[in-house]
């Protein structure tokens, strides 16, 4: 099939999703064109603070205000491959990333190197999992996790439930906190190790009993907004020195802003909000490579072993899908399950 002119795109308002119709970008050097099958919403970037921002805003009679195309990851079928690219070819599965490219469209052009190849037994719709994958990656990767520690996600939103399933994987022992019980539900149900509801529980004993009194090693901060009340009960969790500071590393991926005080000096904070190097790089997207010798974790090795681990059953994001909507019933769709925006978590558009 040819490249088609117009596309339809699924787009924000404050009255919720609407879909509206584009012209299709240019294939240009450095980028492949995909007949997009499924796309992944990542509500916490996208909508402004998540589902139940924009259920707000619809309830609060906002209004239709300008349209804003959204959407960074998806899956699909390469359908032509522009000068210079020669990993894909016409007919081949993909898997695409990237702001601004791998939109909720039917149609997508994508970097060559913001598009890994989908193995057979990975879906579409597993593999719009992609971007949010690569993220939790990354963070797990800047944080170092280490066989045998005790980590903590907080916030197990759909990086928060993957950056703690990797946690595992890595041999960590992992408890997840969240307010929304769905959440607890779907990650007891892929096996974390211990849940706890900080707006339930006394999330600090619970977890400091859970580490045996030893404390945590290492926290994961997979939320959004102010953290200025959840980060003071994650340094009250972490393993504490014999002068009586709280020692370990915490790593941030989501898009929570918190005070630093004087009790987090011994407390090592890293930034993590990105797929790992190469993205943002226009030369790199465009499929000028990294020598792997040097940087052999890149935002594309990392998409490549996210798929992999999908493959093999070791990453579970079957769990986390509560919502598969046609593109065309989305306005529908999501207007009816922003009733109830505790109930949805992963929506995958299929196209």
């Amino acid at each position: 099939m040819g490249i088609p002119k117009k596309r339809k795109c699924a787009a924000r308002c404050n009255a919720g999703i609407r879909i509206v119709e584009q012209d299709v970008p240019e294939l240009v050097p450095g980028t492949i064109a995909i007949d997009v099958k499924a796309s992944l919403v990542s509500p916490g970037t996208e909508l402004g603070g998540g589902w139940h921002a924009l259920a707000a805003a619809r309830d609060a009679g906002a209004g239709q205000d300008e349209l804003r195309p959204i959407g960074y990851s998806n899956a699909g079928v390469v359908i032509a491959a522009g000068e210079d690219v020669t990993r894909h070819k016409p007919g081949d599965r993909v898997a695409c990333i990237g702001a601004g490219y791998a939109m909720h469209a039917t149609t997508a052009i994508i970097p060559v190197n913001l598009s890994v190849t989908l193995p057979d037994s990975v879906t579409f719709a597993q593999g719009s999992y992609a971007m949010l994958s690569a993220t939790a990656m990354h963070a797990i990767r800047r944080g170092e996790t280490r066989l045998g520690e005790r980590v903590a996600v907080v916030g197990l939103g759909l990086v928060g439930q993957l950056s703690a399933q990797l946690s595992r994987l890595c041999g960590a022992y992992v408890i997840g906190w969240d307010v929304i019980p769905l959440r607890l539900k779907i990650a007891e149900s892929w096996g974390i190790d211990a849940a706890v509801n900080p707006g339930a529980e006394d999330a600090v004993a619970k977890t400091r009993a859970w580490t045996n009194g030893y404390g945590l090693d290492h926290a994961i901060l997979a939320t959004s907004g102010n953290g200025d009340e959840a980060v003071p009960r994650v340094l009250d969790s972490m393993k504490i020195s014999p002068d009586g500071h709280p020692e370990g590393i915490v790593v941030v991926v989501g898009g929570t802003s918190f005070r630093y005080n004087a009790g987090m000096t011994n407390i090592d904070v890293r930034r993590a909000s990105r797929t790992g190097p190469g993205y943002h790089d226009e030369n790199w997207e465009l499929g000028a490579d990294y020598p792997p010798v040097f940087m052999r974790w890149s935002t594309q090795t990392n998409l490549a072993l996210c798929m992999q681990l999908i493959a093999e059953g070791r990453l579970n994001v079957d769990c986390l899908t509560t919502h598969r909507i046609p593109l065309g019933q989305a306005e529908e769709a999501i207007d009816k399950a922003l009733n109830t925006p505790d109930e949805m978590l992963g929506v995958v558009f299929e196209m």
